[in-house]
């Protein structure tokens, strides 16, 4: 199905959603309170989950949670961030809850309007918060129902709009079921994942493991895309960190600027702080971004596995405005990593301290096999 969004019409969401503020819940609460439902926070990673409690718990505790999908939106933290929780979910203060009136929710709908939603984040950006009046006062262009003439269908009780336009939800359900998606199966099994046994873990630097470069600083407002050839990796932690396909850049003497190829790792400085993404394709980079690169028998599964642990690293020590990421990378920005052993489970020491002062070595192949025995880690 194509969009033409140009016969869209604008919509306040206060028209459209539900807005319902989260209260206090703590990593804690959830450790001590285990269960299967689903809490969300401000985070974007993980689809904002910070972990799953005890449904009881939470009404026991007056707590704020929907029992059917629903969508959330980030307060503080990455403001404005919308995730689908499709089986409902508890939020704390830092997230608040949106739903769409019963009798029309559906979750294609809840899709269709989550894109939208995550649109408008550049609002937030830079310490705004995500205010009920300001967010639910903020518009979103959406397709419009019409009469069987082609006619603009107009409310006359102007449920959703001053102007009497009515949301085409039809539309929205088709064009989602639309889409060229199929879940992706996997033949793992949950019980076949390897353990994380962290007792032979060692502390690394990201600096001693990888080389550590700043990307290529360019404006994507700057680039041109009439013959779109590279990717442009930006701060944000959405689509893998890629803005948009561009142009090839070229400097004052006409030569073309080489892009970072395929198997570097990027790591945000700013925005997203902390979102690192392996890529399969060449990119350039906007400012305040890392380019990682590993020596050639460094898989890609071991490169996702670091990610991961740039990003748990990030998560809670580096913040703008404070704690600053681009001021660490390069000195002491590192994490534990599983270590080689010998037979007998002693270290394995490489007398040329490539990797650390210690001599301890990463172990790449146990980090490969780790991301293949994932659940879908055979899709990747």
């Amino acid at each position: 199905m194509k969009l033409n969004i140009s016969n869209w019409k604008p919509f306040k969401i206060a028209n459209i959603l539900t807005i319902i503020n989260g209260r206090g819940i703590t990593t804690d609460e959830i450790e001590e309170n285990k269960g299967d439902f689903i809490a969300v926070q401000s985070g974007e990673q993980n689809n904002g989950l910070i972990g799953r409690i005890d449904f009881t718990y939470c009404r026991r505790m007056d707590y704020v949670f929907s029992e059917s999908p629903c969508l959330t939106v980030a307060r503080t933290g990455s403001a404005g961030f919308v995730s689908f929780q499709e089986k409902g979910c508890v939020v704390g203060d830092s997230a608040k809850i949106l739903l769409l009136n019963e009798a029309i929710a559906t979750n294609e709908r809840y899709l269709f309007i989550q894109t939208l939603l995550n649109s408008n984040r550049f609002k937030y950006s830079y310490g705004r918060k995500v205010t009920e009046k300001k967010y639910m006062n903020d518009i979103i262009d959406l397709p419009v129902l019409h009469k069987s003439d082609s006619e603009l269908f107009i409310d006359e009780k102007h449920e959703y709009s001053e102007q009497g336009y009515v949301p085409d939800w039809n539309f929205m359900d088709d064009y989602i079921k639309s889409l060229n998606y199929q879940p992706p199966i996997s033949k793992n099994k949950r019980e076949s994942t390897y353990k994380l046994n962290t007792n032979y873990w060692k502390f690394f630097l990201l600096k001693d493991i990888c080389k550590i470069s700043m990307g290529n600083g360019m404006d994507l407002s700057a680039m041109t895309m009439e013959n779109p050839q590279i990717n442009f990796v930006g701060r944000s932690a959405d689509n893998n960190g890629v803005a948009n396909k561009v142009d090839v850049v070229f400097d004052k003497k006409r030569n073309p600027i080489e892009p970072h190829g395929a198997g570097c790792i990027t790591v945000a400085l700013g925005g997203s702080l902390g979102a690192a993404f392996l890529h399969s394709e060449s990119f350039y980079t906007s400012q305040n971004v890392a380019v990682l690169e590993f020596e050639s028998f460094v898989s890609d599964y071991a490169k996702i596995f670091i990610t991961t642990c740039i990003m748990n690293e990030s998560k809670f020590k580096y913040f703008p405005f404070g704690r600053e990421l681009n001021t660490h990378i390069n000195k002491k920005f590192g994490f534990t990593l599983p270590i080689k052993l010998e037979a007998d489970n002693r270290p394995s020491i490489d007398d040329q301290c490539s990797y650390s002062s210690e001599g301890y070595i990463p172990d790449w192949l146990w980090m490969d096999n780790y991301i293949k025995s994932l659940p879908l880690g055979d899709c990747l």
